[in-house]
C-alpha cells in the first residue's frame, strides 16, 4: 500500500473503538444518575446505574489489555516522553494547532512509522491513561463496594471524597474525549484520521517532516 504506513494493529483498533462505546455509555448513564429526578426523561435511575456499573467493569478490564498491551508489545513507546527539549517541542505542537494549522503550514511532528504521536498527544495521553483513568477505576470500584472506603481520612468523609474524584475524573476525560474528536479532524481530510482507526493505515507524513 504505497504511501501507507500500518500504525494501529487490530487490538489496537478494537481496544480503541470499545473504549468509546464504554466511555459514551459511561458519561450517559453518569449525567443521567447525577440529574436523577422522579420528574425527569432521562434514563430510569436503577437503569442507569446497571449500565454505568457494568460498563466500567468492561472498561478496567480492557485498560488491564491496553496495559499489557503497552507492557509487551512496541505500542508502549509512544508513551515513554523524552524530557530533553520537550518543552520546545511541546510549544511547537501547541503553536501548530492555535495558528499553523489555520495558515495550511506543514505539521511540525507529523505522523510516520518512527512516531504516532505528537508532543502534545503524547503527554495528554500519558496523563490520561496513566494516571487520571487509574483513580477513576480506583474510585470507581471503591464506589461499588463502600464498605471498602474509608470513614475519614485527615478529617475529610472518605465517602464524599471518593465521590469527588469520580467525578472530577469523569469529566477530564469527558473533556478529553470532545477534544480528541475535533483534533482528530486535522488530517488532510477531517476524515483520514477516522479512517485510519478502522484500515490500521495512515498516510505516512515523515516524509514532509521539516528540517
Amino acid at each position: 500500500m504505497s504511501g501507507k504506513v500500518y500504525l494501529y494493529p487490530i487490538w489496537i483498533r478494537l481496544w480503541h473503538i470499545t473504549n468509546a462505546l464504554l466511555c459514551l455509555i459511561l458519561i450517559i448513564s453518569g449525567i443521567s444518575m447525577h440529574y436523577a429526578s422522579p420528574e425527569g426523561t432521562r434514563i430510569r435511575f436503577d437503569l442507569a446505574v446497571s449500565m454505568h456499573n457494568i460498563s466500567g467493569i468492561i472498561l478496567t478490564f480492557s485498560y488491564v489489555i491496553f496495559f499489557l498491551g503497552n507492557l509487551f508489545t512496541g505500542n508502549g513507546f509512544n508513551y515513554v516522553i523524552q524530557f530533553r527539549g520537550f518543552r520546545q517541542r511541546l510549544w511547537k505542537q501547541m503553536y501548530y494547532y492555535t495558528i499553523g494549522v489555520f495558515k495550511k503550514e506543514e505539521p511540525p511532528y507529523p505522523i510516520g512509522s518512527a512516531r504516532k504521536f505528537n508532543p502534545l498527544q503524547q503527554v495528554t495521553y500519558a496523563v490520561i491513561m496513566y494516571f487520571i483513568l487509574p483513580v477513576i477505576f480506583i474510585t470507581g470500584w471503591a464506589l461499588l463496594f463502600p464498605e471498602s472506603i474509608v470513614e475519614e481520612w485527615l478529617g475529610i468523609n472518605g465517602f464524599a471524597a471518593t465521590d469527588f474524584l469520580h467525578i472530577a475524573g469523569g469529566f477530564g476525560v469527558s473533556i478529553f474525549l470532545l477534544i480528541h474528536l475535533y483534533f482528530a479532524t486535522m488530517g488532510k481530510k477531517p476524515t483520514d484520521h477516522y479512517k485510519a482507526m478502522l484500515t490500521g493505515y495512515h498516510d505516512d507524513e515523515s516524509e514532509h517532516e521539516p528540517k
